[in-house]
């Protein structure tokens, strides 16, 4: 006789990421941290040495460039931390009210920074080349705004060690934690791979440069939008599987 148990019904895909949210939003968020290294790599490389998801780049590059430093931008970082800053305060805003983890908010906050990304991507495919500064600033600021809610989003749903925008803590804890530094035990494997996997991106990111800034971008695109997806199928087969078993 088949079995009545919830979790032997549906697809095996969807059945699998129901079975373990920490390891499927482990995933996701490693899987954005690839993103972002694409996207630092595009606004650093093609939009005049700008990061429009680690900001702690753009606090030294503007404190170098206001100390005199040559060739040095002062324009384009402020707009991508401002940008950044307002996507990270309209995450919060709307994540502060309900629990943390993946909710339904979650995957339209992340939605909305897929559009974002398609948006520009096709933008970018289209014009080809590198645009003009005007434009070029306005590419930075919806590039740091989508960063800036991506960022929020993954601080509520709280994948420790993976913030999907820096490395820099991850690092240290990498380091601390170690056995060389006395250390027990640590989860490395998130912990490197995150380091890794941002690096990956930004040497993607670097390759696909040489195509034009849209494909980078692209990558980005595509990566969110099945982010968004996975989360949110997840995370309802999730609560269906509770509410059954209940």
């Amino acid at each position: 006789m088949p079995s009545l148990n919830p979790d032997s019904r549906g697809p095996f895909v969807i059945r699998r990421l129901s079975a373990n949210p920490e390891n499927l939003h482990l995933g996701l968020m490693l899987a954005l941290t690839f993103s972002t290294g694409v996207v630092d790599a595009v606004g650093y490389l093609g939009l005049d040495r700008v990061f429009t998801g680690n900001m702690t780049g753009n606090v030294v590059i503007l404190g170098m460039a206001l100390a005199g430093a040559d060739g040095l931008p002062i324009v384009g970082p402020v707009i991508a931390l401002l940008s950044f800053m307002l996507g990270a305060v309209i995450a919060g805003r709307i994540l502060r009210p309900i629990k943390a983890g993946w909710t339904h908010r979650s995957t339209s906050l992340l939605t909305a920074v897929a559009v974002i990304m398609v948006g520009l991507a096709i933008t970018l495919l289209l014009y080809g080349g590198t645009p003009p500064k005007p434009q070029e600033y306005i590419v930075t600021l919806f590039l740091a705004i989508a960063m800036g809610i991506q960022a929020g989003t993954a601080r509520h749903i709280g994948v420790k060690d993976v913030t999907t925008v820096v490395v820099t803590s991850t690092i240290t804890g990498f380091a601390a934690d170690s056995r060389l530094a006395g250390g027990k035990g640590q989860p490395w494997f998130r912990r490197a791979a995150a380091i890794f996997l941002i690096a990956l991106g930004a040497a993607v990111g670097a390759l696909l440069l040489r195509l034009g800034l849209g494909w980078g971008v692209s990558l980005s695109a595509l990566i969110t939008v099945a982010v968004a997806v996975l989360g949110h199928v997840g995370a309802r087969q999730h609560a269906t599987a509770g509410s059954d078993a209940n």
